[in-house]
């Protein structure tokens, strides 16, 4: 094993003893390395997926927590979904507080086109957290879109 040295703040430390206190862990080295690998798994899943993989249909949550008052990124942020209009079926906003708010954009596509914009979104300067969750739908029930789908839930 190496040791690596990193610093971070306060706030991150007392979240990161809860956490361990939560689990029970022995000690914060177990408890980082058990969260980098969940990290780099989720971080992994876009990136390294297969071709066949990143073209699997599916649907998609993006939740997302953003600065308004950041300098034109709420612009930003509206332009992004009008350019991948194709992936978007809906966005609800809800204003958190005096600083943030949060979004919610559901999508349908490809699974590679969802995760590329999921991060093209979350990697702009403001968005403090965003997290993606992708369900895959069989292709024989994908229809391309939304439009006169007649089904009937079990009763």
């Amino acid at each position: 094993m190496q040791r690596v040295t990193i610093t971070l703040d306060s706030a991150l430390i007392e979240e990161i003893d809860r956490h361990m206190e939560a689990r029970h862990y022995a000690n914060r080295s177990e408890a980082i390395r058990d969260l980098v690998r969940a990290g780099l798994r989720e971080a992994s899943m876009g990136a390294a997926a297969s071709p066949e993989e990143q073209d699997r249909p599916c649907v998609a949550a993006l939740v997302y927590v953003f600065d308004h008052d950041r300098r034109d990124l709420a612009h930003r942020l509206t332009h992004a979904h009008h350019d991948h209009h194709d992936l978007s079926l809906a966005t609800t906003h809800v204003h958190l507080n005096s600083e943030q708010c949060l979004e919610v954009a559901l999508m349908r596509g490809k699974a590679g086109e969802i995760r590329h914009f999921a991060d093209h979104l979350t990697a702009e300067r403001g968005v403090r957290h965003g997290r993606l969750v992708v369900v895959p739908v069989d292709e024989a029930e994908d229809s391309g879109g939304n439009t006169d789908r007649h089904h009937h839930h079990g009763s």
